[in-house]
């Protein structure tokens, strides 16, 4: 079959992640792909208008539809509620897990490739590591639960596609992130207060052996994203749920004083208290064991954090200011 062919579904394809994976399988030469998202923010709809794609389905319809749609090679689901603050347990159980069964049940009966977006938060705190194959988890929101039961539900599911992959996404940050608020990357917001005031705010830490600034993520460069995706588009054989990042931690003073030098200024940080509604369920260290994933044959270097803020902030931000 070929590219022009083969026939793509992507799930939040206007979206963040999916904007930049859509973006990539363009440039591979995919055109044939099935766009699925909700558009009422005018942000996503921008994120749409270079792109080249065959239809667009509203997410509230797509399940309905999905039986009538023919000869599709590989569905790549990434459309979720990705708001770690939302209480609404029924609402994360339609939208992320019962939604997800669907398109899981329909790869499997139309022998369709599925990969999907997991993510770091199924950790919680990180007492027991971060392992990719490690089952016994307790995530601290009902975003990180909705995506640990559906990864149980398919580890424990007795028919699976031919392809599976689940990938556990840690700290992406990257171009297109600009229409999630609140739940965009800590550079996308340092980026947005260094032009308002000229500083950046940290928390405080509240643990001795972590200085102020001192905590630590795994932050990962969208493009990095991009490429572990595409290595699994082509490599059909390998199936499981891997960790995607960088393997190596990186504290917050690190990534702003980042973005700082990237506009070419001193870097002024101010350290401020954390809310104590979310003291107790704050991650001080997060670092993706990426073992699982280089002996999947993965070897691609990733993006060190200087050089991808300075790539975001130069090539994407500065330009247009984040607006």
């Amino acid at each position: 079959m070929s590219k022009e062919d083969k026939k793509i579904i992507i799930t939040g394809s206007a979206g963040f992640i999916g904007s930049n994976v859509h973006k990539a399988l363009n440039d591979r030469g995919f055109t044939n792909i099935y766009v699925v998202d909700d558009l009422n923010d005018d942000r996503k709809k921008k994120h749409l208008d270079n792109l080249k794609y065959q239809k667009y389905f509203d997410k509230k319809v797509f399940l309905n539809s999905l039986n009538d749609i023919q000869d599709v090679e590989l569905i790549i689901h990434l459309g979720a509620c990705t708001d770690t603050t939302v209480q609404d347990e029924a609402y994360f159980k339609e939208n992320n897990i019962d939604y997800s069964k669907k398109i899981f049940k329909y790869c499997f009966e139309k022998n369709v490739r599925l990969i999907y977006a997991s993510s770091a938060a199924t950790y919680g705190g990180g007492e027991m590591g971060f392992d990719d194959n490690e089952r016994n988890l307790k995530p601290l929101n009902l975003y990180g639960y909705s995506k640990y039961w559906f990864d149980e539900f398919i580890l424990n599911s007795p028919n699976k596609p031919s392809q599976w992959v689940g990938l556990k996404f840690f700290n992406v940050y990257g171009p297109n992130e600009d229409h999630k608020e609140k739940m965009a990357s800590m550079i996308y917001q340092g980026f947005q207060q260094i032009k308002r005031t000229g500083k950046v705010k940290l928390f405080k830490s509240y643990r001795s052996d972590y200085k102020d600034g001192g905590q630590e993520r795994d932050f990962i460069y969208v493009k990095d994203i991009v490429s572990v995706i595409l290595f699994f588009l082509d490599h059909p054989k390998q199936s499981g749920i891997f960790n995607v990042g960088t393997g190596k931690a990186r504290t917050y003073l690190d990534l702003s004083n980042s973005i700082f030098r990237a506009r070419g200024m001193e870097p002024n940080v101010e350290f401020i208290e954390m809310p104590e509604n979310i003291r107790d369920k704050f991650q001080y260290s997060t670092q993706a064991n990426i073992s699982k994933l280089q002996a999947a044959g993965y070897d691609k270097p990733f993006v060190e954090l200087e050089e991808g803020i300075r790539d975001y902030v130069q090539t994407y931000l500065v330009d247009g200011e984040a607006n």
